[in-house]
Order: C-alpha cells, then structure tokens, then sequence
C-alpha cells in the first residue's frame, strides 16, 4: 500500500514536471518571437531611415548653377545665403563654404545652405559705362561684388536702360559699386480734357485713337439728358495722363 502510494506520488510529480517543462518552451519560444519581432521592426526601421538618407556631395569651388545640380541629383536643395566669404582661393561667385560638410548623412529633400566667395579682400571694379543694366549686374556678380544702389534718369541723349555713371570708376580697388541708369526719355503726357457732356462714343473713339484705354464703368438715367452722354469722367479733367492709361466714363441711359 506504502509502494503505491509512493508510485502515485512519484508519478504526479513527473506529471507536473512535464507540464511546467512544457509551459516553460511556451514561454520561451513566445520571449524568443517577440525579441524577433522587436529586432525586426527595429532593422526594417534603421534600413528605412538608411533610405531616405544620402552622403551630401562637396560643392565648395563649384558655380551655383553646378552645385544646384549636383545636390538635385541626390534629392537635396541649395540655399544661397546672402553673406560672402573672403576666399582667395575661390573664384568670386563660385561657393567657399557649405553646411552640412562633404560626407554628412543627410534626409532626402533637405537643403544645403552655401556661402558664395568674394575672393580677395579687394577687387578691381570693371568698366560699366556703355553697358545693359543686365549686362552690368552679371558682370558685378561674376566678379563677387555688389550693387550698393542705382540712380535713375530719363533722358534721350543716351539709350535706353544703359548705364551711364559708376562709382567707384573702373579700374578702382572695392566690393560694391553705385551704378547710374538712364530709363530712356519719358513718354509723352497729356492734360485730361472735359468729356462731360459729349457723346460716350464720340469720347471714346478720340481717346483709344490717342493711345489711351476706355472702360464704361456705368449707364444711368439722367433726367433731361439724352442717352450716351458722359455724366462723369476719371481721371477729372486737367490731370496728367499717359498713352496706355484707362479712362472711365459714366454715360446717360
């Protein structure tokens, strides 16, 4: 009776052994998939970051236009920054310095902001006069320098939009220079007329012939007053007008 029981007994134990050995490879084997799946989700993270990064190209001694190119290619932007740097090495206009440097990781769409050289510390200003206005500003900004400002006249003794004036003079040692500017003769004016009280077409007819653009802005009836006549006019009368402005009238219905 002793030996059964002790065989009953011996019997339960290795029954309970079994399944706590089996709950414990359950619970492994679960420990073991969710430190899987953990370091899954982690790497596929890591490689999806991986891949919306690339190496930022060295631009530094390449023209904007080069380098615009250059970062296109690998999914990221230029940003010009106004500042220059004193760069003997470097070319005036082409980029001294970037950031971020040559090598960096960089997420795609990002930009990359550069500093553009001005050479030497001091540059020969070139010969302007005679020169297009765009002629001129492409030249300065080849060179590295800067517009410090533009003075402007009109008059018919130099053509049009040409510069005529520069300081400092050409040949002289600086970084900006003032430019002069003629915009060209200025056109012809005229002193607006009194069309109140002539025939709307009439009116109409003198002012497009001259140049000038006519809008019925309104038609209302005006006791006594035939149909198609100006009951109001803009501008009024005896301002400055120029060929291509627009003259509104109100006419009689």
């Amino acid at each position: 009776m002793k030996r059964k029981n002790f065989c009953s007994t011996f019997e339960l134990d290795m029954a309970l052994s079994a399944r706590v050995w089996g709950a414990g490879k359950i619970l492994l084997l679960v420990v073991a998939l969710l430190t899987t799946y953990a370091l899954s989700a982690v790497l596929s993270a890591r490689l999806a970051l991986r891949a919306r990064e690339v190496r930022v190209p060295s631009v530094v001694g390449a023209s904007v236009n080069a380098a615009s190119s250059a970062l296109a290619d690998v999914g990221l932007s230029l940003k010009v920054d106004e500042g220059r740097r004193i760069e003997p090495k470097i070319p005036p206009g082409r980029i001294a310095r970037q950031d971020p440097a040559p090598g960096v990781p960089a997420r795609r769409g990002r930009g990359v902001r550069v500093w553009l050289s001005s050479g030497s510390r001091a540059t020969a200003i070139p010969a302007l006069v005679g020169e297009t206005v765009r002629t001129a500003q492409l030249r300065i900004e080849q060179d590295g320098l800067a517009i410090s400002g533009i003075a402007e006249i009109r008059s018919n003794q130099f053509p049009a939009d040409t510069v005529i004036g520069q300081d400092p003079a050409a040949g002289a040692s600086g970084r900006s220079v003032h430019l002069l500017v003629n915009r060209g003769d200025r056109a012809a004016t005229y002193v607006m007329p009194d069309l109140i009280g002539l025939d709307g077409a009439r009116a109409t007819d003198v002012l497009r012939s001259n140049g000038f653009r006519v809008a019925v802005v309104a038609q209302q009836p005006y006791p006594g007053v035939p149909s198609g006549v100006v009951l109001r006019q803009s501008p009024q009368a005896g301002f400055q007008v120029a060929p291509g402005d627009t003259v509104s009238l109100e006419v009689s219905r």
